[in-house]
């Protein structure tokens, strides 16, 4: 990459220098005791000035893409003994739920889109999907509402700048946390945190499994039973069966599950504002009980040897 294009003056636009430095927060229980790892990939709201230079929204607009404080509802689950990776960049940024590769060639100036990489599987070329064709790719075109982010078209060394510098720590760090879970406890299951619209009679969560691809059947149930014990209405895959994440990771016979969380943000959140309610702490709390027994009834849901590793 051209370190001309990267340069960012000392101070010019401290946020930018703050994510170069962190685009990610980890936070590591005292010793990993169950073998979880849980990820907020959507929540991070520190918004660089560059970035909303570049954009021809308002920054309540570009929020409304965000899974909002979904990092603070899980964010007990170290004290249970799992790891816990947020992304500190916001979604309409760079999406790490998508594919490196679902570039939109449109929303780009003249120049290669190089950089292009999958983490696990190595480079495999650019994608072309549905979720491009609407403007939701890697690097979205649109935020929820439809509305379009920029006002023209973006270099085309930016598309590798935020790719290489946020987008490849992110899944990099979250491919580490999978590998040593999985070398400590013979299993490893990614819960993958996210929030989704409120229309009329939605269910309070949605967990998705892929149907049964990412994740066993055994972990899915214990996994809702878990939730239904906390106080929540569960749906299972439908609208939401999972996405990048959990296709990519999950691969249960190789000993690695995922499962999607979706949240109702109706239950904590003012969507207009981007603000908290007065639900947000209950909510909270029932998580917490949540993670709490999962992590104990989901473990009895692995294969024996997962469950000798987890009490050595």
């Amino acid at each position: 990459m051209n370190k001309d294009y990267v340069r960012n003056d000392p101070g010019a636009d401290p946020v930018l220098d703050s994510l170069m430095t962190a685009p990610f927060s980890l936070y590591r229980p005292a010793q990993q005791s169950a073998p979880f790892v849980f990820a907020s990939p959507h929540s991070g709201r520190a918004y660089p000035k560059r970035f909303l230079a570049q954009s021809r929204l308002a920054p309540l607009d570009l929020r409304k893409s965000e899974d909002a404080f979904v990092d603070e509802l899980f964010d007990a689950v170290p004290q249970f003994g799992a790891p816990l990776i947020t992304a500190n960049f916001p979604r309409a940024f760079v999406d790490v739920n998508r594919s490196p590769n679902e570039i939109d060639p449109a929303l780009f100036g003249a120049g290669p889109l190089g950089g292009m990489f999958n983490p696990l599987r190595g480079p495999d070329g650019a994608t072309r999907s549905a979720r491009v064709a609407v403007g939701l790719g890697v690097i979205p075109r649109i935020v929820r509402d439809g509305l379009e982010i920029y006002g023209g078209k973006l270099d085309a060394r930016e598309a590798e700048f935020r790719l290489s510098r946020f987008y490849k720590p992110y899944h990099s760090m979250l491919c580490e946390l999978v590998a040593e879970t999985l070398e400590r406890f013979g299993v490893a299951v990614i819960v993958d945190c996210h929030s989704m619209p409120s229309p009329p009679k939605r269910h309070d969560i949605v967990l998705g499994d892929r149907y049964g691809d990412s994740a066993s059947v055994e972990l899915a149930a214990a996994a809702q039973r878990a939730l239904v014990s906390a106080g929540f209405d569960v749906a299972r895959n439908a609208p939401y069966a999972g996405g990048y994440t959990t296709t990519l990771y999950g691969r249960p016979k190789e000993g690695i599950h995922a499962l999607q969380i979706e949240i109702n943000r109706d239950l904590y959140l003012n969507e207009g504002l981007m603000e908290k309610t007065l639900g947000f702490p209950s909510v909270r709390d029932r998580l917490r009980i949540f993670t709490e027994q999962f992590l104990d009834i989901g473990a009895a849901a692995l294969p024996a040897n997962a469950r000798l590793r987890a009490a050595e």
